[in-house]
C-alpha cells in the first residue's frame, strides 16, 4: 500500500513551485509515496501593503504552517528558509536543506544596466531592509521605494510605479523560469544575501522518526553547513524584523567561510567582516562573526534600532 503524506505549504506560485519540486525528490527515492499538497494561507500572504518590518519581520509566511505541523494536520512543511527564525517552536525541527539554488540578488531595469549606472535621484525598489542598506550605503542619492507583493506583481511595479530598478532573489526567478529577466546577478561584495538565501528547509514534528528518515536523502551536506552557520549567526544577534543583516556562508574543500554585515537602516554606518574554519564547527563560526561584528559597532547599530523600534 503506497504511502500518504501530506505536505504544508504557501499557495503562492513560488511556494508551490518549490513543493512540487520538493515533492517529485521525495517519490524519486520513495515510488511508494503518494504526496498531497495542502495549501495555507501564512498572515504575509493576506497583508500585502505594509512593510514587512512593521508587521513583523520573520516568521509572518510560516506561522499558520507550522500551527498545522503541531496539530498534526499536515505531515511536512517546506519553507523559504530566509523567512524563517533562528529559534523554532518546541517540537519542530529542520530535517533536510535541500541542494540551495542561486543566492545572489539579481538587478532588474528597463533603462540602466547597473546600480552605478542610475543617474542621482533614481529610485529602486525593494522590500528588504538588508538591500535597503547595502544600496543606500553604496549609493546614499538614490530613492529606495518599498516593494511588496508576489514576483509577478514587483516586476510589474517596475513599470506601473516608475521605477528606475527593482531588486529580487536570483532564487525566486529561476525556480519560476525566469532568470532571463535579470540585466545582472549581484556578487556578494555588491549586495551579500539574506540569511539562508535561495535554501530550502523541509519541517517535521520533532518525534516523527519516519518522516525524519524520509526526508534525509533530500539534505545536501554543503548547503547544511552554510546554512548552519548563517543562522548561528542570526540567532547570536537575535535578530529582529528591524536589524539589515546579511551573511553567506561559503563551503570550498574542507574551509567554510562566513561574510556577514551589519547596517542601519539609512546605509550610514555599514560593519562587515569574514571568518574561516572546518565545516564541522560552523555554528561557532557563525557566533564568533557575530560578536566580532558586534564589538566592531553593530551592538551601537543594534541599541539604536531597538531603541527606535521601542518608540515607535
Amino acid at each position: 500500500m503506497a504511502r500518504r503524506l501530506r505536505l504544508g505549504t504557501r499557495g503562492s506560485l513560488l511556494a508551490l513551485t518549490q513543493s512540487r519540486w520538493v515533492e517529485a525528490q521525495l517519490v524519486a527515492h520513495h515510488p511508494d509515496l503518494s504526496v498531497e499538497l495542502v495549501v495555507i494561507r501564512t498572515t504575509g500572504d493576506r497583508i500585502t501593503d505594509v512593510p514587512l518590518a512593521r508587521l513583523g519581520g520573520k516568521g509572518l509566511f510560516i506561522k499558520e504552517i507550522e500551527e498545522a505541523l503541531l496539530r498534526g494536520e499536515v505531515d511536512l512543511a517546506v519553507h523559504s528558509l530566509k523567512d524563517m527564525p533562528a529559534e523554532l517552536p518546541p517540537g519542530l525541527v529542520l530535517g533536510a536543506f535541500p541542494v540551495r539554488e542561486d543566492w545572489r540578488d539579481a538587478f532588474l531595469s528597463h533603462r540602466w544596466a547597473s546600480l552605478a549606472e542610475i543617474p542621482p535621484g533614481g529610485r529602486v525598489g525593494t522590500g528588504s531592509l538588508r538591500r535597503r542598506v547595502q544600496i543606500l550605503h553604496q549609493r546614499p542619492d538614490l530613492e529606495v521605494v518599498p516593494l511588496r507583493g508576489n514576483v509577478d506583481t514587483r516586476l510589474k511595479k517596475l513599470e506601473t510605479e516608475n521605477l528606475d530598478a527593482i531588486i529580487l532573489a536570483a532564487a525566486g526567478l529561476k525556480r519560476l523560469g525566469l532568470g532571463h529577466l535579470p540585466r545582472r546577478y549581484l556578487s556578494a561584495g555588491e549586495m551579500l544575501p539574506a540569511i539562508s538565501q535561495g535554501a530550502l528547509a523541509l519541517e517535521v514534528r520533532a518525534e516523527a522518526e519516519g518522516l525524519l528518515e524520509l526526508v534525509r536523502p533530500l539534505d545536501h551536506y554543503p548547503t547544511r553547513v552554510a546554512v548552519t552557520a548563517e543562522r548561528a549567526f542570526l540567532a547570536r544577534l537575535e535578530g529582529g524584523c528591524l536589524v539589515p543583516v546579511a551573511a553567506l556562508g561559503e563551503l570550498e574543500g574542507d574551509t567554510l567561510t562566513l561574510t556577514a554585515l551589519i547596517g542601519d537602516p539609512e546605509g550610514r554606518k555599514v560593519v562587515k567582516d569574514r571568518v574561516s574554519g572546518p565545516p564541522e564547527e560552523a555554528a561557532r563560526l557563525g557566533t564568533a562573526l557575530a560578536e566580532r561584528l558586534l564589538a566592531a559597532g553593530g551592538r551601537e547599530i543594534l541599541a539604536a534600532l531597538y531603541l527606535g523600534e521601542k518608540a515607535g
